[in-house]
């Protein structure tokens, strides 16, 4: 599919290299931006610019700034929106472009283990790991320690003992 006018959801650097590539191919590109980020180079870069008046994470503002501005396809960079599957359902829902994966492929991918088993489906090389801390020895230490959901990699923690396991856990 193809389109004129792209809305970046997201700002700072990883909106310019949006940008940037989007305009070597010739599309119009908007930017969102907060008060606080009224002079960023993001906004500066863009062809156009709409201010929220609530946040990045505003999934309803967002579209209805790619609606008044022309724009017909939203790319939500990384963070914020980009691993929200109701915000990218959202925007295909109001006819927009999204420029990401599927909503069904955000899903899968922001459960950890469902991310893991899929792979495995596929053929994908994986660690071996194992969902019940009694497994540990057998699939060796060090470990690694990481909630099935959500996190962004604060939550891990390396093992390197069978006595750290429980506090890590």
């Amino acid at each position: 599919m193809s389109f004129t006018t792209l809305l970046v959801a997201n700002r700072g650097e990883i909106t310019r290299r949006i940008f940037r590539s989007a305009h070597a191919m010739g599309i119009r590109c908007v930017a969102v931006y907060v008060d606080a980020d009224a002079d960023a180079p993001h906004v500066c870069d863009a062809d156009e610019a709409v201010r929220l008046a609530t946040s990045y994470l505003d999934g309803k503002a967002i579209v209805e700034a790619a609606r008044t501005t022309g724009a017909a396809a939203i790319h939500p960079g990384y963070g914020f929106l980009s691993e929200n599957a109701g915000f990218a359902t959202d925007v295909i829902a109001a006819g927009l472009t999204w420029v990401g994966p599927s909503p069904e492929s955000i899903r899968r991918m922001g459960d950890k283990l469902a991310a893991k088993a899929l792979a495995v489906q596929v053929g994908v090389p994986t660690l071996p790991g194992s969902e019940d801390a009694a497994d540990a020895t057998a699939v060796g230490y060090p470990l690694l320690v990481k909630a099935a959901a959500g996190g962004g990699g604060k939550g891990m923690r390396i093992v390197t003992a069978p006595e750290s396991l429980d506090e890590a856990v």
